[in-house]
């Protein structure tokens, strides 16, 4: 009777372990597929950049999209410390660290004591430092050389996107940069988290301090337009309110000088994305990687090759866009376990490559190891392509608390990788494993929900081919494919199935009852259905050109501006929407009268509101 009831209890056991963690891989493939689809409209939104300049009434009145001034245009670089220091004043009520240039380790420290208080560096210093960061980095080649004789170990990181708890805690676990232990960061510093300013200053600070010995590689986040979407650009504004603008000026210009690759002991190449069949490393040596400032560049090209007439001018362009694919290529690529190369459709760049292009690069160059990062890993990394390939993810609860640990990698002199994991566990502590799964779950279910909700009208239409009777109701194979034909986001469905629609005792779904605990949130109550379903789907996009037109970042623009973006964005996209509606929404906006509206506060009115909060256990 006791061995019977221990295999009954060791069989429940294993059946709601089982359970938790098909829960769990289901929520992570949620976030990540809804991440993926996100970022496939970021990079579309090139197409839109070129169309608008190819149908803009006054061109030159959107030109400054594609460039940005530069540090010798804001003030003298080589004046950029005093200049500052005289034009910004510091006021006597500032009780954070005072930085004086060169720096010193206990400035460093000065500024992680700062941070882990939540303090913030003065303006001044923040625009201090980033130029001469732009000097050292300036002088770096795009790919770094490293050699592991110099010291025992290299230590190797990569995604932190604004978890300062993240850096603190491997800084703490593994000590902080030295000439006896270096480090390379490998891209994505920003973005996401609410701490990217706070990470990018304590490394810029090393790198001033150690700059043999701290190293970093740019990520496709490092990248203007990347910013405006994922946070980065909002996080800035909010905490330098007076010096915003000048700050994300040189941000701009830093990240385009950040090196795009480290090669440590000649064998082990460490880049943010991937590789594809092109990729040729002496090419990306030789490039001057400043130029390609970020992916907006690709609209510009494809316009301006069409305008130019002269040969010289199309070879240059030629050259700029074959450099911009080649980074493209290692800032956003995947590898997959199926041979060959083919372009990356989930994120919209880059491509996916096989263990077959691995062996060819590593034979042409005499390579052992690939170290990316660029992909969220449930454990910290994931090790492919027969042990060549290591992808390595450092933000740990990523997605939601609990959801991930986060690990780096230590390279000793026989470049054997050592792997350590962690987990800020601020929350997760308190938690029991099916409290920590049902949170992660509710969390994801609650984007796709939204996701599905801002593609009503096509989801119903796509239902209704499946409805011929007009019963409301349709098999679940049918509505599977449906939801799919509709988001791609090659998801689960038929297991997803019971968290998003009803199914009647016959076992059909109840296809309408997808969006019963959803609305959209909007200022006014007579605006069309079908605009408010367009502006929710496409606020993040529109949010994105909104600011880029919006020039002095004062949060309004013009209604002539808004309406004439708009036109070009919907015939861009194909949207029919009524015009006169819209006209109509917009005076509704401009409270005061003035011709302007605050496109921020307008957009964010027309969000998914979830009417009732499903709990999950």
């Amino acid at each position: 009777t006791v061995i019977r009831a221990a295999i009954l209890i060791q069989n429940w056991y294993r059946f709601t372990m089982a359970r938790l963690e098909m829960r769990r891989r289901y929520s992570l493939s949620i976030f990540q597929s809804i991440e993926y689809a996100d970022e496939q409209d970021q990079l579309q939104l090139s197409n839109f950049f070129t169309f608008m300049l190819d149908h803009c009434v006054h061109p030159d009145s959107v030109s400054h999209i594609f460039t940005s001034p530069s540090v010798s245009q804001m003030v003298d670089e080589g004046l950029c410390l005093t200049e500052f220091e005289r034009k910004i004043d510091v006021p006597d009520s500032y009780y954070g660290p005072r930085l004086s240039f060169p720096l010193t380790v206990e400035d460093a420290n000065a500024l992680l004591h700062a941070f882990r208080n939540e303090q913030l560096l003065h303006a001044r210093y923040v625009l201090q430092l980033l130029c001469e960061t732009r000097k050292v980095l300036k002088e770096m080649p795009n790919i770094t050389h490293l050699s592991t004789s110099y010291s025992r170990e290299i230590t190797v990181c990569g995604d932190l996107h604004g978890n300062l708890d993240d850096l603190l805690l491997i800084f703490y676990k593994n000590g902080l940069p030295s000439e006896q232990n270096r480090y390379v960061f490998n891209g994505d510093f920003v973005d996401r988290g609410k701490n990217s300013m706070e990470i990018l200053i304590i490394l810029f600070a090393f790198l001033l301090i150690y700059p043999n010995d701290l190293h970093l590689n740019r990520g496709n986040h490092e990248d203007y337009i990347m910013n405006l979407r994922y946070g980065f650009t909002k996080e800035v504004s909010k905490k330098y309110k007076d010096h915003g603008k000048q700050i994300l000026c040189l941000l701009r210009e830093v990240f385009s000088w950040l090196p795009l690759a480290t090669i440590i002991d000649s064998k082990v190449l460490i880049l943010h994305g991937g590789i594809s069949d092109t990729t040729d490393l002496d090419f990306l040596n030789a490039l001057e990687r400043n130029k390609v400032r970020d992916h907006i560049h690709v609209g510009v090209i494809l316009c301006s090759l069409k305008k130019f007439s002269s040969t010289n001018a199309k070879i240059e362009l030629f050259a700029l866009g074959k450099e911009m694919a080649a980074i493209l290529d290692i800032l956003w690529s995947d590898p997959r376990s199926q041979k060959g190369c083919t372009p990356n459709k989930r994120r919209g760049g880059g491509c996916y490559f096989g263990p077959d292009v691995t062996a060819k690069l590593f034979e042409r160059y005499n390579l052992k190891m690939l170290i990316r990062s660029h992909e969220f890993k449930p454990e910290g990394y994931e090790i492919s392509h027969d042990g060549k390939v290591i992808t390595l993810f450092s933000a740990s609860n990523y997605y939601e608390e609990g959801s991930n640990r986060g690990a780096y990698i230590k390279l000793n002199p026989e470049l054997i990788p050592r792997f350590v994991q962690y987990q800020v566990s601020k929350y997760t502590r308190r938690q029991n494993l099916r409290e920590r799964v049902g949170t992660i779950e509710s969390s994801a279910l609650k984007s796709l929900r939204e996701k599905i909700y801002a593609h009503r009208s096509e989801l119903t239409s796509a239902f209704a081919q499946y409805d011929l009777n007009g019963t409301g109701k349709i098999s679940v194979n049918d509505w599977a494919a449906a939801m799919e034909s509709v988001l791609q986001l090659e998801l689960p469905w038929r297991m997803l199935r019971s968290q998003l629609a009803q199914m009647n005792p016959d076992g059909e779904v109840d296809f309408m009852s997808c969006f019963y605990d959803l609305k959209i949130g909007q200022p006014i109550k007579e605006v069309q259905p079908a605009l408010v379903e367009t502006l929710c789907r496409y606020r993040k996009d529109l949010e994105i050109v909104f600011n880029i037109i919006d020039k002095d970042h004062s949060g309004l623009i013009s209604l002539d501006e808004f309406g004439q973006t708009w036109k070009l964005f919907t015939s861009h996209l194909g949207i029919d929407v009524d015009d006169g509606s819209l006209d109509k929404l917009v005076l509704s906006i401009d409270y005061n009268k003035d011709g302007h509206i605050d496109f921020n506060e307008f957009l964010e009115a027309f969000h998914v509101v979830h009417r009732l909060e499903k709990k999950t256990n």
